[in-house]
């Protein structure tokens, strides 16, 4: 798969099969419509391109609104997309400029001019163009005039629920890990900076490895205590994770820090990955230390069950 970060270096080598949006989370949905895209590459012995943007719309659109959480980092989003097969990923400039852009333009400008379109693949109930004017019947309309064809792929349904990124963000902040992985595809991860904490684990039995995450935007799940996998240097360890504000220690920031089982090398400043398996309880707040020591002698034993 060949990166671009700026949709003028691109220079199709042949007519493409093109797909356009966020796509946060690479989701089961969005590999529906991905695995279509290379279908269609193959049938019209066309390449296929993804254009997606970075920064998020919202991000551009909305600098004063710290709420938007999103399920990848464009760089975790990019190690996804290359599972999938692609032939080019453009990840263009996200600007107030380019937001302006009237949907005719877009498909003028942008697929016609700068991506050669063959085949636009979409997914069900796509928007495009200045604030979100352009429709499926837009294109439908623009096509024959530019010389594309356009394809929409209906809402994909799993367990009766569509599989949308929102559906996915929405289950992962109700701490309902088994539903997010379902439709994700994946266990849903975080990735971060292994930081010192108060060493308060270590005086219990249970040393953990407090992290930063790498990405403000990053979705963390919600409060409470996990079974997870740790990879340190593409090795995976069992444990189990926290996500809260220590209530028994009368924290007030929420931390996120992991208890890997069998482990005892020093990782500060080291790059961890934690992928989320399954969730075991709420936070809890304990009147001493050794009723929580004992809470996390059972937590430890319900992880490794589920782990193995």
């Amino acid at each position: 798969m060949k990166i671009y970060y700026n949709i003028d270096d691109f220079n199709p080598p042949k007519k493409t099969v093109v797909t356009t949006g966020t796509f946060d989370g690479v989701h089961l949905g969005h590999r529906v419509l991905l695995n279509r895209l290379n279908q269609l590459a193959e049938k019209f012995d066309s390449e296929s391109v993804i254009l997606t943007f970075f920064p998020h719309p919202r991000m551009v659109l909305y600098p004063d609104n710290n709420d938007l959480r999103l399920l990848n980092s464009i760089e975790e989003r990019i190690e996804l997309f290359k599972e999938t097969g692609i032939d080019h990923l453009i990840i263009h400039p996200f600007s107030k400029e380019f937001s302006r852009l009237s949907s005719i333009e877009f498909v003028r400008d942008i697929l016609v001019t700068k991506l050669n379109t063959h085949k636009l693949v979409i997914g069900y109930d796509h928007h495009f163009g200045r604030n979100r004017e352009g429709t499926f019947e837009h294109l439908q309309e623009f096509g024959p005039v530019y010389g594309f064809d356009v394809e929409e792929i209906p809402a994909q349904e799993m367990q009766q629920i569509n599989i949308s990124s929102t559906k996915i963000r929405n289950s992962l902040i109700e701490g309902e890990i088994n539903a997010a992985n379902q439709f994700l595809g994946y266990n849903y991860f975080i990735q971060g900076t292994v930081i010192e904490g108060d060493k308060i684990g270590r005086k219990i039995g249970f040393p953990t490895a407090n992290i930063k995450v790498n990405d403000w935007y990053k979705l963390i799940p919600a409060k409470g205590v996990y079974a997870v996998k740790t990879i340190i240097n593409n090795k995976t360890y069992s444990g189990m994770l926290n996500i809260g504000t220590r209530p028994t220690l009368n924290g007030n920031d929420v931390t996120v820090e992991v208890n890997i089982f069998n482990f005892n090398n020093d990782i500060y400043n080291k790059e961890i990955r934690i992928e989320f398996i399954e969730r075991i309880r709420n936070e809890q707040k304990f009147d001493e230390l050794e009723s929580l020591k004992n809470q996390l002698e059972i937590d430890k034993q319900t992880s490794i069950q589920i782990l193995s």
